[in-house]
């Protein structure tokens, strides 16, 4: 359990011009002193899930179902839309640049069409973190795009990733659903070698920035009820979690974060409760979040979920419930035909046995699937 005290003097000081973009949800909280009388607790039902990979097979699929005249994505999602329907607020890592002005492009450096932004949106998503390994990928001109792209989107989206300069970093919009506050920060570890472009209005910050990730959350931890931060970190393929990341957790913990929303491995990593003795607080940490959806071609590669979580403010303290892993396959065919995201709920070992990565990878079935899953999620949280 948290407890927030809230400051008006700091409240007042938020401004939103100088973090990108201007268009999320804001509020200015009122001091506890203000609000002394009892009141119902408030609840936002949580849910966040990983890299949403947008590979050359998936979007001219896309291509395909809109007849050569614009891209439709909803089969890739259509399984799923009715599970996120259940939760106030939902994340997702969007690892690809979505803009109008770029022609869609695959790995190494990606481009994804503007359906892509409306058709997530029509799912559910609120959040979105745009700090990753590929946020450089088309250049100065690709950042002006995208966020050209997102501002163009219905207001009540959060971009979180992007910084207009190196100097202030304490425009924090906040975010206000059921009358609980968010904060999302996002960082990345590396940019695949590619330095901040040359003249660009925005730019991502390092997870190696430790100064500034501290003033930051620190500060964030004033403003809204629940910070949640976003790393892109870790090692790319495997489950095992790095030193350097449970070191940075640790830190995020004492500094104030309350949830820790990891990616960039493409495969899951654990789930644990990390809590600092001297501070008092106590922050809720998925390492990896896998994939939501790619073409890419190793069996844990395949393996997502969504992560949710009931956060509850019961007058000034800060609480969570129903804390639950559901699991989340990438199914296709013979050389990656009809790519779509299951629920496990409705996977079956008739489909596992018919997904097109057993041409390479025969032990693919619902039994290499669960045998992933009980070794990276701990039975306390996955609901399978």
């Amino acid at each position: 359990m948290k407890k927030k005290l809230f400051s008006i003097v700091i409240l007042l000081s938020v401004f939103l011009s100088s973090f990108l973009p201007t268009n999320a949800s804001s509020q200015v909280v009122s001091s506890p002193e203000q609000n002394l009388e009892e009141v119902a607790p408030q609840r936002v039902s949580f849910l966040a899930t990983g890299d949403n990979l947008i590979h050359g097979a998936i979007y001219m699929q896309a291509l395909q179902r809109g007849n050569g005249n614009y891209y439709d994505f909803d089969f890739l999602y259509e399984n799923i839309s009715d599970f996120m329907h259940g939760y106030d607020l939902c994340y997702i890592n969007q690892e690809t640049l979505i803009n109008s002005t770029y022609a869609p492009s695959t790995y190494p450096r990606f481009s994804s069409p503007p359906e892509l932004g409306l058709t997530l949106y029509n799912l559910g998503f609120r959040v979105f973190s745009i700090s990753n390994n590929h946020t450089y990928d088309l250049g100065a001109g690709g950042i002006d795009a995208t966020l050209e792209y997102w501002n163009s989107m219905p207001n009540d989206i959060y971009l979180t990733g992007l910084y207009t300069n190196y100097t202030n970093y304490y425009n924090i919009p906040i975010y206000e659903m059921n009358g609980i506050t968010f904060a999302f920060l996002a960082y990345t570890e590396h940019t695949n070698g590619l330095p901040t472009p040359y003249n660009s209005n925005a730019y991502v910050v390092y997870t190696s920035e430790e100064e500034i990730l501290e003033r930051q959350i620190r500060f964030a931890n004033t403003l809204a009820d629940v910070v949640v931060i976003i790393p892109h970190w870790g090692v790319e393929g495997t489950h095992t979690v790095s030193e350097a990341q449970r070191a940075l957790a640790n830190k995020m913990c004492i500094w104030g974060a309350d949830v820790i929303l990891g990616s960039h491995p493409h495969v899951l990593q654990e789930i644990e409760w990390l809590e600092n003795n001297e501070t008092g607080n106590r922050t809720l940490v998925i390492y990896s979040l896998g994939n939501f959806a790619s073409a890419q071609s190793a069996p844990d590669n395949l393996i997502g979920g969504f992560f949710t979580f009931d956060i509850i403010k019961d007058n000034m303290y800060i609480n969570f419930e129903n804390v639950s892993f559901y699991p989340l396959i990438t199914h296709y065919g013979y050389n990656y035909s009809n790519i779509t995201v299951y629920p496990y709920s409705e996977y079956s070992n008739n489909l596992a046995i018919n997904h097109g990565i057993r041409d390479n990878y025969p032990i693919f079935s619902l039994e290499y699937i669960d045998l992933v899953l009980k070794n990276t999620i701990d039975k306390e949280f996955l609901v399978v």
